[in-house]
This record gives structure tokens, C-alpha cells and sequence, in this order.
């Protein structure tokens, strides 16, 4: 039997998966998607593939994969979904494949704790808050008992403690097979692993921090695989440019200059010169952010190249960095802890220097205009344009090279592979078209799928628009708009979602409904991003029962609150980025060169995926019901907006509050039944 005949038993009404889960459907769109993605594993293929909420996705490329018998790599887009799919998913369709399949769990080596650093942080650490102390000991007590020693299963520290930084390891400062605890080291193990499992779950920054190592000739992360899998592939192109990209941030000075304040008092207390570099070298990084003042900056270099300031605080620091990798080139034979921080300073300084010409490689480098060629280090070519800009945030200061496209190196890596690859997610088509998806990440001539979901959105969901909102560039626009909502708030007793594209609107929002509902239902608790982890505010919300949870980026995507906790998702505007966005401009600039329309080629699509995630977040199961409403009145007043609205699922639509509120009102009844 060939393996999609083989696949397609699996999901059928008696099949194992039907054995092995009670409440499992056999689904046409599962089915099919499971069967077109076995076709692209046994032809070594390619193949994009939508599927709505509900479909089934993850069964449908779990057992294909496990079915195949070569090696798989499965990158999603974040941590959470790695851990779902480990610890449930894929033992579940393990068990009912009976297959005897090796599944290991690889994360980035900061989720891992590191031995050597506890040990130190233990021993020598200077904490700030009496806090720090209590959790160092708690993660003491985990790394004894743990056999991964992943952060994430130290359920008494949180992962936002800021005492984690102490006992992980970056890149940057891991000490590798020169350290004491190599042979015991959790990201060893779990490397190790990686490489010995049919089947490794990883996720889309691990990937392609693992393409980079690659490319550096340095050892890989991942095992050379046959196929593929990219879950939440949506996510891809952003984070593709980060790693073919270009960064130096000043956080990773400061975090240099206070490893070596620690080394030097552990082994070398005799050079006297470490501690007083070290300080000199964190003031030129604090001085270098300065420059920029305290706003949030977003900038192309250009704007800041021709700042006397600024230019000169980057040759103050790249001045520091010699001085200091000269002294540490002197102690580095003392401890693997000096001789790392020799290697980091020397590239920190390389990174520094190779920004600076990239910038002013051509007249006007880094602009919309003139966008900047970022020098191969190895053969001095030129592998495509960059954009150079700077941003500010908090207390660091970070250089940016980005490419303007990533579709060129992801083709030739694609095409160095010779494999299966499969891309998958709820959002990457725009009315079925996947032709900005497969221009941004240069997948041409392949097979592309995209499947409804299986949810009766005409009977589950209603789409408003209200009337009369103002133009949403008004002053007033955010207070007319919770104007407009409080009603359908109010009928939902809270159970909201409010998705906002800027967090001054979010906060704006927030206050505007803590004083209205102080009024009226006081009850109804505000949650706002911000007050606490995302995760916590989830599970506030998802216990309170008829909270608001008022949100920006974070809350669009990976978010899943299935049930009657949510029943009202109100997006503010259209999601379209700003326009003076350094990347964006560029990119903007390079395709109306080319004769493009960038608004329709490139913008658009992108404010239509991220309108589909957050509209994602109000059906998750066949019996939810509820409202989503889009505020921004370009929905229906401009022309593309037409093109906004068909690339949602077809839900019941109004323009009128009151039948909105009608609909939620039905809406609880069913959820509410009388005992």
C-alpha cells in the first residue's frame, strides 16, 4: 500500500485515530490536506497549505510525516506550540500509528538552565532584589531533580524573573566543550538528542539559527532530515530576515561588561585593569544610547548617519571594544570564561565596524531610496540589498542590516536541500491567492492548497461594521469606537477580546472602559497587556468568565480561549503597519521601482493575514458562538476593504449595533441553559 492510500485509512470513521481518540471526526478537508502533503513527502516536493480553524492540521501533517519513515524536522512559531505538540500531539497520533518513532524536543539554548552560570550566579552572583536570591535557590533545587532542565518546567520561577538571565547561557557567552559541565549540559543533551530522533521538534528561529551555523561552517543544531514542516508558517518571512540579516545591539556590551566584572573577580583579581575597562566600557555603550535621547527611535541610518553626536559615540565605543579585546587577548588564557569573552568582544567589535561601512557604503545607504549593499565578509560580494537602520528600546540601542527580501537565500537554501518542505497555517492565503506568500519567500512553481474550515461560521459568528465612526486617523476615533462597542461589551458581560494595532490605543481604550464600566457593570474586570505574562492574563481571563482583556501585536495569533470565556473580538483598525517603518519603506520604494503597486502587492496582504489572526480568536470549537467587530469604517468605504472581508470566513454580517447585541444576547442563552 503506498503511503497515501496508507494515510487516508488512518482518517477514516474506524480507522486508528477514530480507535484511538473518542470524540475524533473523520473531516474531507483533514483528509484531503493529510493526503496532499504524503504526495509531497514521497516526491521529495514542495507544497503551501491553508487550512481554517478546525480543520485539523496538525493530525493531518503528523501522520503523513510519521508514516513516511525518514527524518522529519517540525518548526512552529512559538514555544507554546512546541510543548503542545510534544507532550500531546504527537504522542497521541504516535500511540495510534503505533509507530515506533525516536521524538525529541530542541528549544534555544536561553530555555535551558545552564550549570556553569548557576553555579556562579550561586556562588558570586550580586542580585538587586531579595527575590533573586529565593529563586536562584528554587532553580538550584529544579537543576537537581530535572532531566531536561527546561525553564519552562520550573513551575516556581517565573519565566519572566529577571534572575533567569543568571542562570542560562546565550550564544554569546556559552563556554561550549571547554566547560566543567559539558558531559552534564542540558542543551548538550538535548542536541544529542535532536540528532538521534526521527522526529524533532523545533521552532522557526532555532531553524534557522541553525541555517546560520551551517553557513558559518560551524556544527549544526538539527539532523540532516527528508522533510520539512513549517506550522504557523506565516511567520516565516519576518523571521527569516532576522537571520540572514544583520544586528549589534549595545545590551550585548553591557552584558559582556559585567561577565567580565565576574570573571575578573573569579580568576584574575591580580589584573586591576579588567574592572576599570570593564566600567569604561559600559559607560561608551550607556553614552552611545544617549545619543539618541530617551524617545523610542525607529529610524533608517540615514536620519542619524549625519548626527555629529552619534557618529561620535560609535567610534567612542568601537574604540572601547579594541582596548578591551587587547586586555582580554592578555588574560584570556586564565579561565574558558576570559577566553570566551576575548572571542565575543572581538566579534562584537567586527559587528560594530561592519555596520558602520555597510551604512555608508553608498551615498544615501540605508534609505528608501538608496538601499545599502551589506559586504560578504568571505568573498567580498555583494548578496543583495539591505536596509540599515537604528532603533531604541528601553536602555539599548541596536544596529540593523535587514535584507529587503528573504526570497533569494531561503530559494538557494531550499534548493541546497534537495527534500520535502511543507508550509502550513490558518493565514497565508488572501482569497485563496498565495502569490505574496510565495514572492516573499521565493517559492515559485509549487503545489499550494488552501482548505475551509469545517465550522458553520454562517450559525457560529456575525461579522459588524458599525455606522458612523469617524475616519480612523480622527482624534476622537478610539472614544467614538468603544462609544460604539460598550453595548455589545456590556450584552457579552465582558468575555472580550479588544485587539489593538498601537498600544497608545490600547491604552486609550482601557481607560476610556475602566470609566465606563465602573458605571454600569463593575463587575466586569479589565485585563490589560502589560500588567502582567501573557500567560498569566490568559488564564485571569479564562477563569474570571467575564473579564476584558485589552491587547496589541501580542494577542492577534497563538492565543486559544475555546468555550463561553470568550464571545466578543473587536479589532480597533485594518492592522496596516506604519509607513515610516525603515524595512517597510524600503521595501515599499523597491517595489514601486519595479513598477509594482506596493499597497496592493505587498501592504495589503499583509494587513489581510494579520485582520484573519485576529479574527482566528473568536471560533475555536464547534460550539462557539460569538461577535467580531472591525471598527475601521475603510472596511466598507474603500475598495480593497471588500478584499479584507471575503478573505474571512463567511459569517453572518451587519452594520447595526443592535442586531450585533441581539446575536450575543442568543449567543449566552445557549451557553447559559436553565439546570
Amino acid at each position: 500500500m503506498n503511503l497515501v492510500d496508507q494515510v487516508a485509512d488512518v482518517f477514516k470513521p474506524d480507522g486508528p485515530l477514530a480507535r484511538q481518540i473518542p470524540a475524533f471526526k473523520s473531516r474531507l478537508q483533514q483528509t484531503e490536506m493529510a493526503e496532499r502533503i504524503a504526495v509531497a513527502i514521497k516526491a521529495d516536493a514542495a507544497c503551501l497549505v491553508e487550512a481554517g480553524t478546525g480543520t485539523g492540521k496538525t493530525f493531518a501533517y503528523l501522520v503523513p510525516a510519521m508514516l513516511s519513515g525518514g527524518k522529519i524536522v517540525l518548526s512552529t512559531g512559538t514555544k507554546t506550540l512546541q510543548d503542545q505538540l510534544f507532550e500531546r500531539d504527537i504522542p497521541t497520533v504516535r500511540e495510534a500509528l503505533g509507530a515506533p518513532i525516536r521524538v525529541a524536543l530542541l528549544k534555544g539554548r536561553s530555555n535551558y538552565v545552564c550549570l556553569h552560570h548557576l553555579e556562579r550566579a550561586e556562588k558570586e552572583g550580586r542580585f538587586l532584589q531579595k527575590e533573586d536570591v529565593r529563586h536562584i535557590q528554587q532553580i538550584v533545587r529544579f537543576a537537581r531533580m530535572t532531566k531536561r532542565g527546561d525553564k519552562a518546567e520550573c513551575a516556581d520561577v517565573p519565566e519572566s524573573a529577571s534572575v533567569w538571565h543568571m542562570a542560562t547561557s546565550t550564544k554569546d557567552n556559552c563556554l561550549g566543550s571547554e566547560c566543567a559541565h559539558y558531559e552534564d549540559c542540558f542543551v548538550v543533551k538535548a542536541r544529542r538528542e535532536a540528532m538521534e530522533a526521527d522526529l524533532v521538534v523545533v521552532n522557526h528561529h532555532l531553524f534557522f539559527a541553525d541555517v546560520a551555523l551551517k553557513e558559518e561552517g560551524m556544527a549544526e543544531l538539527l539532523p540532516n532530515c527528508n522533510t520539512v514542516i513549517f506550522d504557523e508558517a506565516h511567520q516565516l518571512p519576518e523571521t527569516a530576515g532576522i537571520f540572514f540579516g544583520q544586528r549589534f545591539s549595545t545590551t550585548q556590551v553591557l552584558d559582556l561588561a559585567q561577565d567580565v566584572r565576574l570573571s575578573a573577580l573569579a580568576e584574575a583579581r591580580d589584573c586591576l585593569d579588567l574592572p576599570v575597562q570593564s566600567a569604561a566600557l559600559e559607560k561608551a555603550a550607556r553614552d552611545f544610547r544617549l545619543t539618541l535621547g530617551n524617545d523610542i527611535v525607529r529610524q533608517p541610518a540615514v536620519n542619524i548617519l549625519g548626527k555629529p553626536e552619534f557618529m561620535k559615540g560609535l567610534d567612542a565605543l568601537a574604540e572601547r571594544i579594541d582596548l578591551m579585546t587587547e586586555l582580554l587577548q592578555t588574560q584570556a588564557g586564565r579561565s574558558p570564561d576570559l577566553e570566551r569573552a576575548w572571542q565575543r568582544c572581538t566579534t562584537l567589535g567586527q559587528d560594530l565596524m561592519r555596520w558602520k561601512r555597510g551604512a555608508l557604503n553608498q551615498p544615501m545607504a540605508g534609505t528608501a531610496d538608496h538601499p545599502g549593499s551589506a559586504p560578504d565578509e568571505n568573498n567580498g560580494t555583494t548578496p543583495g540589498d539591505y536596509v540599515y537602520w537604528v532603533e531604541t528600546l528601553g536602555h539599548g540601542l541596536h544596529l540593523h542590516a535587514t535584507p529587503l527580501s528573504v526570497a533569494e537565500p531561503f530559494a538557494k537554501l531550499m534548493a541546497s536541500s534537495p527534500r520535502s518542505w511543507v508550509f502550513t497555517s490558518a493565514t497565508l492565503a488572501v482569497q485563496g491567492d498565495f502569490t505574496h506568500y510565495q514572492e516573499a519567500m521565493g517559492l515559485h512553481d509549487i503545489a499550494s492548497y488552501c482548505w475551509e474550515s469545517p465550522f458553520n461560521y454562517p450559525e457560529q459568528a456575525m461579522l459588524c461594521c458599525p455606522t458612523d465612526l469617524p475616519d480612523p486617523n480622527s482624534a476622537d476615533y478610539t472614544d467614538r469606537l468603544v462609544d460604539a462597542v460598550l453595548p455589545l461589551i456590556q450584552a457579552a458581560q465582558g468575555r472580550t477580546f479588544f485587539l489593538c494595532t498601537s498600544l497608545r490605543a490600547m491604552q486609550r481604550v482601557r481607560g476610556q472602559l475602566e470609566t465606563r464600566l465602573a458605571f454600569h457593570q463593575p463587575e466586569i474586570k479589565i485585563l490589560c497587556q502589560g500588567d502582567a505574562a501573557k500567560n498569566e492574563l490568559l488564564r485571569r481571563f479564562r477563569e474570571d468568565g467575564d473579564a476584558v482583556l485589552v491587547g496589541s501585536q501580542s494577542f492577534w495569533e497563538g492565543v486559544d480561549v475555546p468555550g463561553d470565556a470568550l464571545s466578543l473580538v473587536i479589532i480597533d483598525k485594518l492592522p496596516f503597519a506604519a509607513p515610516d517603518d525603515p524595512v517597510l519603506s524600503a521595501r515599499i520604494d523597491a517595489l514601486n521601482r519595479q513598477g509594482k503597486n506596493a499597497f496592493m502587492h505587498y501592504q495589503l496582504p499583509h494587513a489581510v493575514i494579520n485582520v484573519k489572526q485576529g479574527a482566528g480568536r473568536l471560533i475555536r470549537s464547534e460550539s462557539d458562538q460569538g461577535v467580531l467587530v472591525i471598527g475601521d469604517p475603510r472596511l466598507i468605504s474603500k475598495a480593497y476593504g471588500k478584499k479584507v472581508w471575503r478573505s474571512l470566513p463567511p459569517m453572518a454580517r451587519t452594520r447595526e449595533i443592535a442586531e450585533a447585541e441581539r446575536f450575543l444576547i442568543h449567543t449566552l442563552s445557549d451557553y447559559v441553559q436553565p439546570a
